[in-house]
């Protein structure tokens, strides 16, 4: 059968609901985090390499059923899209980290350990979550693949690089304080590949399979619909636990928090509107648009704040500072999943629930698998 186009008003509860539930998941994970104070130090505890299992898995939870809805046999037309990749890498690893530092020093010149903190939450480009973001607001799946794994590569070869750049080299120059950033290769790598590399391998693998042995219909018109809702329940488990994680510290410092949002807010706004606007100028249609502005606005605050604690301590400014950046983005980018759907029937003229895809066929929404039953 054929999967009809599925407007706002059939969206299930929980797609509908979604601000309110993140919303509900992040104050209840900072209360938890600053009223039961057992729980971060068992988060903490339950550390590997930097990482915490019960956060992790709470990521590939959220990830693996996005990643299995790629069609991955459409990947190489993404890849010859030259104008898409040197966008996402222009945007990723040239303007993004330009425009945190210089936001950092703006809003923060007398707060170093702030400002050195949300430094490196710009150098920590998106790899994980921005799949969500994505999906929500319609774009092109196998973009986001494609696009994700190539700011894992750069992340790997390009963060500590870019560290030494921009709290070291360039403030030198430019005769401001100068701040170093000690993170191994090891730890860079260990964060792609949990938040990557196992949800991306499995994904391809229940597609490869699954297609196999039933067929491309019932695996898309069966089994995704059945996987489907586990991304929004990893999503919401994730945030209760990155926030109980940092709850006490948070709530500890409100007025600090608010000076920390402030360029935050400015950067997620900023660079996804830009990304927006290269996307229409350069004629990439609204699914490849909207793919390119999330992945241009997101950051893997993961990392940020693994690299601020094992470098300054979990109860450092620089910390806090990366802590504060999925308490910024998380609803920012909920809203701007809207302002998305938005523009594609404003500037695109598209129906953002069958949107086009470059080669020629129809994008299925999320929402749209997770509604139609065989």
């Amino acid at each position: 059968m054929s999967i009809q186009a599925v407007g706002p008003s059939r969206l299930s509860t929980l797609d509908r609901w979604l601000p309110v539930w993140i919303g509900l998941a992040m104050v209840g994970g900072l209360l938890l985090g600053r009223f039961v104070p057992a729980v971060a130090d068992l988060l903490t505890a339950l550390e590997v390499g930097g990482v915490s299992v019960p956060i992790a898995l709470g990521l590939l939870v959220m990830m693996y059923p996005v990643l299995a809805k790629v069609r991955y046999d459409r990947v190489a037309s993404v890849t010859g899209d030259k104008r898409l990749l040197v966008s996402s890498l222009v945007l990723n690893w040239i303007v993004g980290p330009a425009l945190m530092f210089s936001l950092a020093w703006i809003f923060l010149p007398d707060l170093p350990e702030y400002r050195t903190g949300l430094i490196i939450v710009g150098l920590a480009r998106c790899i994980a979550m921005v799949v969500i973001w994505n999906d929500l607001a319609c774009g092109d799946r196998e973009a986001a693949a494609v696009l994700v794994a190539i700011n894992s590569v750069f992340q790997v070869v390009a963060f500590s690089v870019l560290g030494w750049f921009y709290l070291t080299v360039l403030p030198g120059w430019l005769g401001l304080d100068t701040q170093g950033l000690d993170v191994s290769l090891w730890q860079i790598a260990l964060n792609v590949l949990v938040f990557l590399g196992i949800p991306l391998l499995a994904g391809f693998a229940s597609r490869l399979l699954g297609e196999r042995a039933k067929g491309r219909e019932w695996y898309e018109e069966t089994f995704l619909p059945r996987i489907g809702p586990w991304a929004l329940y990893g999503l919401l488990f994730t945030i209760v636990l990155l926030f109980a994680l940092q709850g006490e510290q948070v709530t500890s410092h409100p007025l600090d928090v608010v000076r920390i949002a402030l360029p935050l807010l400015a950067y997620f706004a900023i660079m996804w509107g830009l990304g927006m606007v290269l996307g229409y100028v350069l004629g990439l249609g609204y699914a490849r648009t909207t793919t390119l502005a999330f992945t241009a606005a997101g950051n893997n605050f993961e990392l940020a704040i693994a690299v601020a604690i094992g470098t300054f301590g979990a109860t450092s400014g620089e910390a806090l500072a990366g802590t504060v950046g999925p308490l910024v983005e998380v609803p920012v980018l909920v809203g701007l999943v809207y302002v998305s759907l938005w523009v594609a029937r404003r500037w695109f003229g598209v129906d953002p629930y069958a949107a086009q895809t470059p080669d020629g066929g129809t994008h299925e929404s999320p929402h749209e698998l997770d509604q139609v039953k065989p």
